[in-house]
């Protein structure tokens, strides 16, 4: 049967790459997934950051089927009065800094950073957006266009022509904050750069580009979509390094687990999305009552259970266990979001193939192929890291031993 299924598989759902991983799976539950066979993996990935309160979570489940048996879809988004996504944005907007109170739901996170650019664009009167080299903020037209040089020209260019009038300065560079000027409609950032192997923000640099979009008059985006809901050890990685921008993009684990998005500003700034022209912005699917009501779920989790609290230590740990391996180059940290750095894409891709062997699911990063993540669920234990450290320090030694 798997050998069926694996051939349907690749005949007719559309594929990414030409060597996906083929791990069929059975079941998951907490930092586990499980095949058919009852191989277990550690899930290291966590979706993406997605799986931040553990696969299976009771509390999340429960919402999903509660809410699924009340009602589901009713009518496209922004019209009727739906008690989970009007529960949901009033939670994030209690959590997030002045003033960010108004929550625009939508799909996922390609279409948070679409809403934001057209939002930006809409309340500067401008065209020009500045985004940052190697980053990552989606696959759809525009946010491909935000794909920094050099590094994003591999997927840009086979679907040109792009959303025009981007360009692009390099993260934590403060001489190119100069690039920045009254043309600019606004700059898209992550505070933490994910897939260019977890590169923090260093002292000042966000507060300094906070101050150059005031200066000229752009907005400021942020792009939270992996780094929100606690993984860099605070709910929202602009608490963390202490800078507020005018809008910010949610999604993966936004959704508990189900597809779910949004982009918060102002409720002044969100409302010109209302006028000139009336639905300036519309979606169908977006805020989905079952998505809206599940990352609610996850949201309580994580505060009545203390979750985040807990990150900073956890991701310190794993730095610990595994900085003073002779493979390991160095490790990039905010959280619990690292890149352990292996100094060579060899390397990385060798030990890839030992972790599935060994029950190891991690990956590595869209701009740098000489590291791998280690993102897992929140919720892992201490056990849990300890013995998952067990696992890649094997890989790593086998790997020192082919040296």
């Amino acid at each position: 049967m798997t050998k069926i299924l694996r051939k349907a598989f690749l005949e007719h759902v559309g594929q990414t790459s030409p060597s996906p991983m083929m791990i069929e799976v059975a079941r998951a539950e907490g930092v586990f997934f499980y095949t058919p066979e009852g191989k277990p993996y550690y899930d290291l990935v966590s979706g993406v950051s997605v799986s931040n309160v553990g696969h299976g979570n009771a509390d999340v489940v429960r919402a999903v089927q509660e809410q699924a048996g009340r009602y589901m879809h009713i009518m496209v988004y922004g019209e009727m009065v739906e008690r989970p996504q009007v529960e949901y944005a009033t939670a994030i907007a209690a959590l997030l800094p002045d003033p960010l109170d108004s929550i625009y739901f939508v799909n996922s996170g390609t279409e948070a950073v679409e809403g934001a650019l057209k939002l930006a664009k809409r309340c500067t009167g401008r065209t020009e957006i500045i985004s940052m080299r190697r980053a990552y903020h989606g696959s759809t037209h525009g946010a491909m266009a935000l794909m920094g040089t050099p590094e994003g020209e591999e997927w840009k260019n086979a679907f040109r022509p792009l959303m025009p009038d981007v360009r692009s300065i390099e993260f934590n560079s403060f001489d190119e904050l100069q690039t920045i000027t009254s043309r600019t409609a606004c700059v898209i950032a992550e505070p933490v750069q994910g897939e260019a192997g977890v590169r923090p923000p260093v002292e000042g640099y966000l507060q300094a580009l906070r101050r150059r979009c005031d200066e000229v008059g752009a907005m400021l985006v942020f792009d939270e979509i992996q780094t929100g809901m606690g993984r860099t050890g605070e709910m929202f990685a602009m608490l963390k390094y202490g800078v507020t921008p005018d809008i910010v993009c949610l999604a993966k684990a936004f959704g508990g687990g189900m597809p779910l998005g949004g982009f918060a500003a102002s409720r002044e700034v969100m409302n010109l999305l209302t006028v000139d022209p009336t639905l300036g912005h519309i979606t169908t699917f977006g805020g989905h009552p079952v998505c809206c009501a599940a990352g609610l779920a996850a949201l309580n989790y994580l505060q009545e259970h203390d979750v985040v609290a807990a990150v900073e230590k956890k991701g310190a740990l794993y730095e610990t266990l595994l900085a003073d391996h002779p493979q390991v180059k160095e490790i990039r940290r905010s959280g619990l979001l690292l890149a352990v750095e292996l100094g060579s894409s060899e390397k990385m891709f060798a030990v890839m193939e030992m972790f599935a062997r060994e029950g190891i699911m991690s990956d590595w990063f869209l701009y740098c192929d000489t590291a791998f993540r280690i993102s897992p669920p929140l919720v892992i234990s201490e056990e849990e890291i300890r013995d998952s450290v067990r696992i890649i320090r094997k890989c790593l030694d086998e790997l020192q031993s082919r040296a």
